[in-house]
């Protein structure tokens, strides 16, 4: 099984945009529905695309203007 990475940008134009709230969304998404073994989650410094944000990247392929829906959506469809 290969495990997937999401790292929720953490910078200050993301953070302020929604992705603090979608970091903490995220945690809890994981936990409820067991995925801990299957993703790996970090926070990352800015990946400097601000102004299409919040961003999150999940194996490499950056996702923009994120919310719960959007991030339902990518776990999904791992």
């Amino acid at each position: 099984m290969t495990k997937h990475t999401i790292k929720v940008c953490m910078g200050s134009s993301c953070y302020a945009r929604g992705n603090e709230a979608n970091l903490s969304f995220l945690e809890k998404y994981i936990k409820e529905n067991n995925l801990d073994a299957e993703i790996d989650l970090y926070g990352s410094n800015c990946i400097a695309q601000c102004s299409d944000g919040p961003n999150i990247k999940v194996d490499g392929t950056t996702y923009h203007n994120i919310d719960e829906n959007k991030i339902k959506e990518i776990i999904k469809n791992l």
